[in-house]
C-alpha cells in the first residue's frame, strides 16, 4: 500500500471543504489527480458517496465501493487563474474524505481536447503489451501519469522492442513515454482474426446521466516490415471511425482519437479493424479513456474575493465561508447574495454579518467589493467609525444598529441625535430605492412586452430537445405543465411551460418571470431562463431532485434535524424576500408544495405567481398581481 494512502482527512462538519492549490499560471493546462481509501477509518463500516469540485464546476462523484480499495479521481484542465480550489461536497450520502492530492503541470499543446471550457475526466489508462505487470509513472512518465498494465485474452499476443519510441515532430499534441511506447498487442500470428475489441461501460452521475466521451488510442509500429508487408487500420468508437485510416510508422509514435466527445452512450465499444489493403493485424500500444465535463463556470471577481477573504481573516468568521464565495449559486456563502450576469463573473451585492459576535473596527475591505449595495453589521460589538472609503460606493446601504461603541463619523462619538438623524437618512434612502423600483414594476405591469428579462433565452424548438419532446411530466398546475429535461451540458433542469388557455396562468408567469430575474438568494429557486414567444411562454428552472416538501413529510427517513434545517432555510428564503429586497415582497402563497428539496436536502422556496411588494412606511401593500391562484400562507407585514 502506498504511504500516501494509509491516512485520510475527513470533513463530517461541513457541506463544502476545500483546498486550495496556489501559484499557478493563468490559463495553462494542469492534471490535478485526488485519491480516497476509505480503509474504515471511523469504524463505522459505512461506505460513503459525495461529489468533488474542480474550482466551481462539478468533477465527479466519489462512490467508494470497497473498504481497501483507493478511489481515484483524475482530471485534465486549462485553470484560468492563479489558483485552483479541490472541494469535496456531502450529498448526505456519508463523510467525504480524502487521502491525497496531486497538481501536475502539463503542456498547453497535450491533450487538445481539454480546453477553457472543456475538461478531460480519466477513466481508464492502460499500457499493452509485456509490461512486467507494474504500473507506470514518474520518472518514467514525466507527467506523472499512471499507466496500468492490460491483461489480454489468450488470442492476443505482444510485441515489444528495446529500441526507444520517437515522438512524431508533427504531431505532440499527444505523448506517451517511450517506456510505454516499447510495448503492444496484436492478433496472434495462427488467427485469421483481423480485429481487437475494447469495451467500456460508463458510470452516470447526477450532473451528467449521459456524459459524453473521448478515446485516444497510441500507437507506433514495432516490427521491422518487408516490402510487401502492410499493417494498416481503422479506430471505430461505437459503430463510428474517427479519421482516415492509419498506417503506424516504425519506432515512430502517434495517436488517434476522436476531435468530438461521444455523447448518449452508456456502454462504448472500440474497434481497431485491419483495412483491406492490410497483410498484417492491427496493433495498440497504448489507450486512454475520459468523460468530458464542462468548465464553463467562472468563479466570483477576483478583487471580491480578495477583498471578502480578508474580512474573513479580520473577524475571524465561524460560518462555512469555504470554496468560491459565490458559485456554485446553491454552495454560496452564508449571509451573501450575489449577481450573477449573462457574461462576466459573479459579484458579490450584499453581505449580512448581523449577530455575527463582530468586534474591532469596521474593515476598509468592504469598500473594495464594487458592486456591494447592502452591508448589514447590526448587532455585533464594532467600534471605530464608519471608513470613508464605503461612501465611494453610491448604492451602499450600512446597516450598522446595536453597536453601542461604533461612531457615525470620523470623529469622538457624537449624541444620540446625531446618530437618529444617520438611522433616518439610511430608512429614506431605502425607501427612495423601494419606491424607484415600484415605480419600475407597475410601469412593467401595463404590457407584457415592457418587462425586461435578463437571463438565457430559449426557443421553443430548443425546449423540445431540453425535454425529449416533453416527455417526462413533473407536474402540473393552474399555470401549466413542469417537464424534466436536460441542457447540452448535461445540466438537469425542469421547464415550466404555460398553458395556452389560462390568462390567469399569463399574469402568474409574468410576476414570477420578472421578479426571479431581479432577486437571487440561495434559499430561493433559480431561474436559468426562459421562453417568450408568440404562442409559448415558459420558465427553466434548476432542477429539485427530491420534489416538494408535502411529499416529503410524511417520509419517516427525514430526521428531526433535517427537517428543522428544511424550516430555517425556508425561513431565510422568506426573510431575503421580506427584507433585503428593494421593494420587499410577502410571497402569499408559502406552502408546504412551494418548498423544494434539492439532493442534500437543502429548501428553496418557489412559486411567485402571488407576490406582492409592501412599503414599510404606512403598511399599505402595493400589489405587483391581481389576487390569483391558491392563497396560502400570508406573512405578519
Amino acid at each position: 500500500m502506498s504511504q500516501t494512502h494509509r491516512n485520510v482527512r475527513s470533513f463530517p462538519d461541513t457541506v463544502r471543504s476545500c483546498y486550495t492549490l496556489p501559484s499557478l499560471v493563468p490559463g495553462s493546462k494542469y492534471l490535478v489527480r485526488a485519491t480516497f481509501r476509505y480503509g474504515d477509518y471511523d469504524g463505522l463500516d459505512s461506505l460513503p458517496v459525495f461529489d468533488v469540485y474542480l474550482g466551481v464546476n462539478f468533477w465527479q462523484t466519489v462512490n467508494v465501493t470497497e473498504v481497501d480499495m483507493a478511489e481515484i479521481a483524475e482530471v485534465i484542465a486549462v485553470i484560468p487563474d492563479d489558483s485552483v480550489q479541490v472541494c469535496l461536497v456531502n450529498v448526505g450520502s456519508g463523510t467525504p474524505f480524502i487521502s491525497a492530492l496531486v497538481l501536475r503541470p502539463l503542456e498547453n499543446s497535450l491533450y487538445p481536447p481539454a480546453n477553457a471550457t472543456q475538461g478531460l475526466v480519466l477513466i481508464d489508462r492502460y499500457s499493452f503489451g509485456d509490461t512486467g505487470k507494474v504500473p507506470i509513472s514518474y520518472p518514467d512518465d514525466p507527467y506523472d501519469r499512471n499507466w496500468l498494465p492490460f491483461s489480454y485474452p489468450e488470442e492476443w499476443s505482444d510485441i515489444s522492442t528495446a529500441e526507444k519510441v520517437k515522438d512524431n515532430i508533427g504531431n505532440l499534441s499527444l505523448h506517451a513515454p517511450s517506456v510505454v511506447m516499447q510495448t503492444a498487442i496484436t492478433s496472434r500470428k495462427d488467427s485469421d482474426s483481423k480485429t481487437i475489441e475494447l469495451a467500456w461501460d460508463i458510470e452516470p452521475n447526477h450532473v451528467y446521466p449521459v456524459p459524453g466521451c473521448i478515446a485516444i488510442l497510441y500507437a507506433a509500429e514495432l516490427e521491422i516490415l518487408t516490402s510487401d508487408d502492410v499493417r494498416e487500420y481503422d479506430l471505430i468508437i461505437n459503430g463510428k471511425r474517427t479519421k482516415v485510416p492509419y498506417r503506424p510508422k516504425y519506432l515512430i509514435a502517434a495517436a488517434l482519437y476522436n476531435n468530438e466527445p461521444h455523447h448518449g452512450f452508456s456502454q462504448y465499444s472500440f474497434t481497431v479493424i485491419a483495412t483491406a489493403n492490410s497483410t498484417l493485424p492491427p496493433m495498440i500500444n497504448a489507450f486512454e479513456f475520459f468523460s468530458v465535463i464542462s468548465t464553463a463556470n467562472v468563479g466570483t471577481d477576483s478583487q471580491d474575493v480578495s477583498a471578502i477573504n480578508k474580512i474573513k481573516v479580520k473577524y475571524q468568521v465561524k460560518k462555512n465561508w469555504m470554496g468560491d464565495p459565490c458559485a456554485p449559486k446553491n454552495f454560496s456563502w452564508n449571509g451573501l447574495t450575489c449577481s450573477y450576469p449573462t457574461s462576466g463573473r459573479p459579484r458579490i451585492t450584499s453581505i449580512n454579518m448581523s449577530n455575527g459576535g463582530l468586534s474591532g473596527d469596521i474593515s476598509s475591505f468592504f469598500a473594495d467589493i464594487k458592486d456591494l449595495q447592502c452591508l448589514d453589521l447590526s448587532y455585533n460589538n464594532l467600534t471605530g467609525s464608519i471608513p470613508n472609503a464605503l461612501s465611494q460606493l453610491p448604492s451602499l446601504v450600512v446597516l450598522h444598529g446595536n453597536n453601542p461603541n461604533l461612531c457615525s463619523d470620523n470623529g469622538s462619538c457624537q449624541t444620540k441625535k446625531k446618530n437618529y438623524m444617520l438611522a433616518v437618512y439610511i430608512e429614506c434612502k431605502v425607501i427612495l430605492i423601494s419606491f424607484l423600483n415600484f415605480q419600475g414594476l407597475a410601469r412593467g405591469s401595463h404590457g407584457h412586452g415592457r418587462q425586461q428579462m435578463e437571463n438565457r433565452q430559449f426557443t421553443y424548438k430548443q425546449l423540445k430537445v431540453i425535454t425529449d419532446n416533453f416527455k417526462v411530466v413533473l407536474g402540473q398546475g393552474g399555470f401549466g405543465t413542469v417537464y424534466d429535461g436536460f441542457l447540452h451540458d448535461g445540466t438537469h433542469v425542469a421547464v415550466k411551460l404555460l398553458s395556452q388557455s389560462s390568462n390567469q396562468g399569463i399574469e402568474e408567469f409574468m410576476t414570477e418571470a420578472q421578479t426571479l430575474t431581479k432577486i437571487h438568494h440561495k434559499n430561493l429557486v433559480s431561474l436559468i431562463g426562459y421562453c417568450k414567444e408568440e404562442k409559448y411562454l415558459a420558465l427553466v428552472y434548476e432542477h429539485m431532485s427530491e420534489g416538494n416538501l408535502e411529499d416529503k413529510l410524511r417520509d419517516v427517513s427525514l430526521t428531526w434535524r433535517q427537517r428543522l434545517h428544511i424550516a430555517l432555510e425556508s425561513a431565510q428564503g422568506l426573510e431575503y424576500l421580506h427584507k433585503a429586497c428593494s421593494p420587499p415582497f410577502v410571497h402569499r402563497d408559502v406552502k408546504t408544495s412551494n418548498i423544494l428539496l434539492n439532493a442534500n436536502l437543502e429548501a428553496k422556496v418557489a412559486d411567485f405567481g402571488l407576490m406582492k411588494a409592501f412599503n414599510h412606511d404606512n403598511d399599505t401593500h402595493i400589489s405587483t398581481v391581481r389576487v390569483i391562484g391558491t392563497r396560502g400562507y400570508l406573512a405578519p407585514e
